[in-house]
């Protein structure tokens, strides 16, 4: 499993971005991912987890309504969409691939790199 993020970006609170997670490996499809994201200055924190099937979702309470993850396991591609964005949602954004469902990001097996999302007020 090797992931790439991508899709960061500045924008203004209220506004979207979507961020793709890849993985050029070929075992995509046996794993769930999870989205995570720190913040200057505070710990690394869930955000969603979808998985391997993409029947169940689960979200932080923080992004519960606004944010959606989902995946398309033909193109070994994970998704996170953003909508309602707020100044507090500044952070780096992970992807990372688990073996169990679970929103505990020590028991993920591999991460990807990050990309920077910047929410303006």
């Amino acid at each position: 499993v090797q992931l790439q993020a991508s899709g960061g970006g500045l924008v203004q609170a209220g506004g979207s971005l979507r961020l793709s997670c890849a993985d050029s490996g070929r075992t995509f499809s046996r794993y769930h991912m999870g989205w995570f994201r720190q913040a200057p200055g505070k710990e690394r924190e869930f955000v969603a987890t979808i998985t391997w099937s993409g029947v169940s979702t689960f979200y932080a309470d923080s992004v519960k309504g606004r944010f959606t993850i989902s995946r398309d396991n033909a193109k070994n591609t994970v998704y996170l969409q953003m909508n309602s964005l707020k100044p507090e949602d500044t952070a780096v954004y992970y992807c990372a691939a688990a073996r169990v469902v679970t929103t505990t990001g020590r028991s993920y097996d591999y991460w990807g790199q990050g990309t920077q999302v910047t929410v303006s007020s």
